[in-house]
């Protein structure tokens, strides 16, 4: 076989790594979902979520810790501040926003933080922006009105209050991302990760222990079935997943790769939920996946 067709068949193979990454990130708000059935709140969701998940990122945390050289006290801030914006402040307003929204319009309004990204530089940077880039953030958030308006008429201030929320959780994790650009150059995207989830896991946990009696945690074990799962197969799986997807066809490839998410969620959401797939979804869908892939084609 030649080098050629070897560096084909490398790179389809990391696309299909981001992809399975995407689908899985992308189903912890069908978890979410299914959780509510149980009346639970989403402060208990993430609690749950976050205590699952943190001996997987403790262990690659030591792990880096070993190897690494200590943390400056800048960093050291910078790691906290990431850390409480990206998995503690974002994940918080999302799984809030999805008790009165669809996952398929979660999924969308939480796909728009590139845009997010670019407007931010905009506006603090003074970065133009370029025809092109004004050109697919139309697209997108024409594509949202699209959908949001759909739901809106199905379910009123509550589709508003949900879509506020989320909306929240994307410009959060837009400043997450703006926060880390510099951050992971000199941590590297492992320890910047499992250091950044370490601090969000303790600000989740002391949220809940203000909010909530401890005792409120010991639910039905379906619950807890669900949270592990979402721990493992929603969190740290596609984290796992998404840092050997870069490594293999950097991170362009991965974020085009990670389009499959909102579609996923749009199909898992008719499933698994019984929510229903309308043409005016899908258009909206269509419009937001087209406006991030030529954003991601301008960035790449």
């Amino acid at each position: 076989m030649s080098d050629d067709a070897l560096s084909r068949r490398a790179y389809r193979r990391g696309l299909l790594i981001a992809a399975i990454a995407s689908v899985l990130f992308s189903a912890k708000a069908i978890v979410a979902k299914l959780l509510y059935r149980y009346g639970v709140d989403a402060l208990t969701v993430l609690a749950l979520r976050m205590l699952y998940s943190a001996p997987f990122f403790l262990a690659i945390a030591l792990w880096q810790w070993r190897k690494a050289v200590p943390l400056t006290p800048r960093d050291g801030v910078a790691v906290v501040g990431v850390g409480l914006l990206g998995y503690y402040l974002s994940s918080y307003l999302d799984f809030a926003g999805l008790q009165y929204i669809s996952a398929a319009l979660e999924r969308l309004i939480l796909f728009l933080s590139p845009s997010f990204v670019l407007l931010i530089s905009a506006l603090v940077l003074r970065r133009r922006i370029t025809t092109r880039e004004w050109a697919a953030l139309a697209l997108a958030y024409a594509g949202i009105v699209l959908v949001f308006a759909h739901d809106l008429m199905l379910g009123g201030d509550r589709v508003l209050l949900g879509a506020l929320l989320v909306l929240g959780s994307a410009l959060s994790y837009a400043l997450y991302l703006i926060g880390s650009g510099e951050l992971v150059k000199r941590l590297g995207p492992w320890r910047l990760v499992a250091y950044a989830m370490s601090v969000s896991t303790g600000a989740v946990l002391v949220h809940f222990g203000i909010a909530r009696p401890w005792s409120s945690l010991q639910t039905v074990a379906a619950v807890h079935g669900l949270s592990l799962f979402n721990a493992v197969f929603c969190t740290v799986a596609p984290v796992v997943l998404t840092m050997l997807a870069v490594a293999r066809i950097g991170a362009p490839g991965a974020a085009q790769a990670g389009m499959i998410g909102p579609v996923s969620t749009l199909f898992l959401g008719y499933w698994l939920l019984a929510e229903p797939i309308t043409l005016r979804q899908l258009a909206g869908s269509a419009l937001v996946l087209l406006g991030m892939y030529v954003l991601s084609q301008k960035r790449a």
